[in-house]
């Protein structure tokens, strides 16, 4: 049986260190120092819970794999049996094609062919590139169809801070709405909301001990740079997470169980919140030939 994660690309820059797999074009492992940065997994086991995927062309649900694309029905299948959802887009499965491979970056490119739910061809790439103390990720996408349709990018990193606890980190994320969802759907069910005053408030930081996510955050404050910074701290080290201005949403999960480490915290940077291709928030709007790109990344100060 082959490898689940096929190919490992390492990528290395002064004493930072990045594995980027060939099946889904994930992120293994990112570390500086020989210290970790993401949660890692062997490389012959699948990503638990998504860790280090890349989510195209939609991050998150769509709600019972629906959507409407010029007025005709779209039924995507149902890769969330448990709550009967579309979920995390077509490329996590899918050998990524390498197209560039340096010493300290790497870009690897996917086709995301018309197939029952999904009626537009997309060209898309990613390249990971390494900074001393930086991984900069950028993501783009092509329109290869002969009409407009609206697209989505998320991707689903684990972060932690060597081997500090997960409830001793510090979250600090600049994010003014939330959008609720039912834990039992994981769907919003209302418009964001406002976090001042309510448990979703992490602008001036909160230590993760008790905090329950699985929550899309959006209204993320700009930085000077025009990025938004997710600062994830403890006692004796920071690290940021960057995303550019079309990454309006931030995904936050704190599962108990993550394989290999139990109690972990993911920050999933998103263009759109769940169910983009049905109610059209944030999507991306492609015409035909044309391109987008957009950056996030991770960095140790």
């Amino acid at each position: 049986m082959g490898n689940p994660t096929g190919q490992q690309f390492e990528i290395t820059r002064g004493n930072a260190r990045a594995v980027v797999t060939e099946i889904g074009a994930g992120l293994r492992a990112f570390e500086v120092g020989g210290v970790p940065f993401v949660e890692e997994f062997p490389e012959d086991a699948k990503p638990p819970k998504g860790a280090g995927q890349v989510l195209l062309p939609w991050p998150n649900r769509t709600k019972g794999g629906q959507w409407t694309f010029q007025g005709e029905q779209q039924q995507l299948e149902i890769t969330e049996e448990a709550r009967g959802n579309a979920i995390h887009g077509l490329t996590r499965h899918l050998e990524w094609e390498l197209l560039e491979h340096a010493e300290s970056s790497i870009t690897l490119a996917v086709d995301v062919e018309v197939q029952p739910g999904w009626p537009v061809p997309l060209r898309a790439t990613v390249t990971y590139e390494l900074a001393p103390r930086e991984l900069t990720v950028t993501h783009e996408i092509r329109n290869e169809g002969e009409q407009p349709i609206g697209v989505g990018v998320g991707t689903h990193p684990y972060f932690r801070i060597g081997d500090v606890p997960t409830d001793e980190l510090t979250l600090t994320l600049p994010a003014s709405r939330v959008r609720p969802s039912r834990p039992d759907e994981q769907m919003p069910y209302a418009p964001e909301q406002d976090v001042e005053g309510t448990e979703y408030d992490f602008r001036a930081g909160r230590l993760l001990a008790g905090v329950d996510l699985d929550t899309a955050f959006g209204g993320l404050a700009a930085a000077d740079d025009g990025s938004h910074h997710i600062v994830l701290g403890s006692e004796d080290q920071q690290l940021l997470v960057w995303t550019g201005p079309d990454f309006r949403w931030a995904q936050v999960f704190t599962p108990d169980d993550l394989v290999g480490r139990g109690r972990a915290v993911a920050i999933e940077p998103m263009t759109c919140p769940a169910d983009a291709l049905n109610t059209g928030t944030d999507l991306i709007q492609l015409e035909p030939s044309a391109s987008w790109s957009g950056s996030w990344g991770i960095r140790v100060p």
